[in-house]
């Protein structure tokens, strides 16, 4: 039996159409300057049923003065009124995670149950919310979704910020409807930690450390789908996190790791598609493609003025004609980031993420799924691995076969190939045993990494023949001077790449195909 990429048929619609919707809750960041705009918004006044309530919101923090609780992931919060609750800073790493969901508290503890210490260490508050909660019922349809604007003051002892945040809470379709109508409009997103998190950050003064990073840990799925969500899920957070850095322009490492996260989601929907293909992934790629052809040109940018423009500015420190070529290259990087400052602040961006949350609550691809195809979906994700990464292994090594004559063309479709597998390789890993998997991707990403010093060549030949000024002579000199450069690179950098793949092809895979 072979997955096939079929996306309709009856059995799995008729079961979704059976299944009752859970409710859902969404929480977004909302600018302090927007506050008032949000309550103005038209479509909320049309969409209102009754009027809306106000209340105040008053909330402590509570912790050891040694953070034992924090160093657990865990803190007390304590509203003016009703239970006190024990909440997670961050979902459990095995977790599924999906941007601007709640996390609901661990416990609720009612006035007698509230701890007034732990492990010998009386509890102190670390820091405090005080505002207001404005609240209206909106009907979306049939069904009615609240929409809570949370507003005011967050305090520390030696800090204190303005925070808003807005929440969507009922039927899932509802809110999820809502939300894409409000961020096509309204600069909603979703926030990087929780409150709770963040009022430990402000009572600390350390910067909250990303809840997912690197590629996807998908240890504790058991189904190729539970695979596939697991992973989406945890590159949606880490695209989440470096965002706002990439926004900043001031760490490289922002717009690096982001686009890496971006393209890793591509790759899964490509790699799942035969049992996970339906239109809302088509959707969710085109906008993925879209977001990358802005991230790619600053990286590029970044990538030739840190290496090879950095390498011949040093070697030559007195040429004026190539310091003039570099000083084109950094305005040509400040607007690539300019360009991705604006998209970041768009409703592009804002709507994807609502786009990739949407696509894992709902699981569009079990709609309409025949019984072969949900079969597949159910099946360990070992099974589904092996076939994948078989075929993916299978084509790289027939297209490196005659690699010591490849032409510079030829060379860059093997490097795509070793990336594909390498992305394909990383989701399946945590599945199978460690220490053998760790082993072939340590040996793949070195010949990923030879074969990338070529293409960075090749794409710095790109860049400066993009900066050439008709009837400029000194501009053409310090083009010709990165040329020869780069090609003499090219073919320094070729015996790195034989020696990568030679020690490559001497590891077993660590996965076994039928």
């Amino acid at each position: 039996m072979t997955p096939e990429g079929r996306e309709t048929g009856g059995a799995g619609a008729e079961a979704s159409a059976q299944a009752p919707e859970p409710p859902l809750s969404l929480e977004f960041l909302l600018p302090a300057t927007e506050a008032a705009r949000l309550a103005r918004f038209p479509i909320l006044a049309a969409l209102r049923q009754g009027r809306i309530s106000t209340s105040s919101e008053e909330l402590r923090w509570l912790d050891t003065p040694s953070g034992a609780l924090a160093d657990d992931g865990k803190l007390l919060e304590a509203p003016k009124r009703g239970p006190g609750r024990l909440i997670a800073l961050a979902p459990e790493t095995e977790a599924p995670w999906h941007p601007a969901t709640l996390l609901p508290p661990l416990a609720l503890l009612g006035p007698d149950e509230m701890p007034e210490g732990i492990a010998g260490e009386a509890l102190t508050p670390l820091a405090a919310f005080s505002g207001k909660r404005r609240s209206q019922r909106l009907l979306i349809g049939d069904a009615v979704v609240l929409l809570s604007l949370i507003e005011g003051q967050l305090r520390a002892v030696a800090a204190e910020r303005d925070v808003v945040r807005v929440v969507l809470s009922g039927p899932a379709h509802a809110v999820l409807d809502l939300a894409r109508r409000l961020t096509a409009a309204l600069p909603l997103l979703p926030p990087g930690q929780s409150l709770g998190a963040e009022a430990l950050s402000l009572a600390t003064g350390q910067k909250p450390e990303p809840r997912r990073h690197g590629a996807p840990d998908t240890s504790q799925a058991t189904s190729a789908e539970a695979c596939f969500t697991l992973a989406i899920g945890h590159l949606l957070e880490v695209a989440l996190h470096y965002a706002p850095i990439a926004r900043a322009g001031l760490d490289i490492e922002g717009v690096h790791q982001l686009r890496v996260a971006l393209r890793r989601l591509r790759s899964l929907l490509k790699v799942f598609r035969p049992i996970t293909g339906c239109k809302q992934g088509r959707a969710l790629d085109g906008a993925l493609k879209e977001m990358l052809g802005l991230l790619g040109p600053a990286r590029d940018w970044d990538v030739f003025l840190g290496g090879i423009g950095a390498d011949m500015a040093g070697l030559l420190p007195e040429d004026r004609r190539l310091h003039a070529l570099l000083e084109a290259a950094e305005a040509k990087r400040q607007a690539a980031y300019q360009a991705l400052a604006s998209a970041l602040d768009g409703p592009g961006w804002r709507q994807l993420l609502v786009a990739g949350t949407a696509f894992l609550l709902e699981k569009p691809w079990r709609a309409g799924a025949d019984t072969e195809r949900l079969e597949w979906l159910d099946v360990p994700p070992q099974h589904f691995a092996a076939r994948v990464l078989e075929k993916r292994w299978r084509k790289l090594c027939d297209d490196g076969a005659e690699i010591e004559t490849l032409p510079a063309e030829a060379l860059h479709e093997l490097r795509l190939d070793a990336k594909r597998l390498r992305y394909a390789a990383e989701v399946f890993a945590p599945v199978y045993p460690e220490k053998a998997a760790r082993r072939f991707q340590r040996r793949l990403a070195r010949l990923q990494e030879e074969l990338g010093r070529s293409n960075d060549a090749a794409v710095a030949i790109g860049l400066v023949r993009g900066l050439a000024r008709e009837k400029d002579e000194a501009r053409s000199l310090a083009i010709g001077l990165v040329e020869g450069w780069c090609l003499a690179r090219s073919v320094m950098d070729r015996e790195g790449v034989l020696k990568a793949w030679k020690k490559l092809l001497a590891k077993e895979s660590f996965w076994s195909a039928d």
